[in-house]
């Protein structure tokens, strides 16, 4: 089993920047792929970015540029850097990490909120 903490959402003004991080816990060595995810009320779940075990990013459209995923292997954690915040970025963001078979888990979520 793999257990997820997230922390470092809240209330930011537009312009403003947070950190998310996530770190994991129990059956570490099972996972290839760690990311970030984010929700809005009545639509879909949508990645934010995500890295790799060998280090290969991927990063939304929406937040390129704006966004940088990193990993800490010795703390087993997940961080997302987001600079230049926008109203539209408010959103519930998801610690996930997926194992190799395709095993995916879910941190708690938390809220991240950009005032205009």
């Amino acid at each position: 089993q793999v257990q997820l903490v997230e922390s470092g959402g809240g209330l930011v003004q537009a312009g403003g920047s947070l950190r998310l991080s996530c770190t994991a816990s129990g059956r570490i060595f099972s996972l290839y792929n760690w990311g970030w995810y984010r929700q809005v009320p009545g639509k879909e779940v949508e990645l934010v970015a995500r890295v790799s075990i060998g280090g290969t990013t991927d990063v939304a459209d929406s937040v390129k540029g704006r966004a940088t995923i990193s990993r800490d292997t010795a703390k087993n954690t997940v961080s997302l850097q987001m600079n230049s915040l926008k109203p539209e970025d408010t959103a519930v963001y998801y610690c996930n990490v997926v194992e190799y078979g395709g095993v995916q888990h879910w941190g708690q979520g938390t809220q991240v909120t950009v005032s205009s």
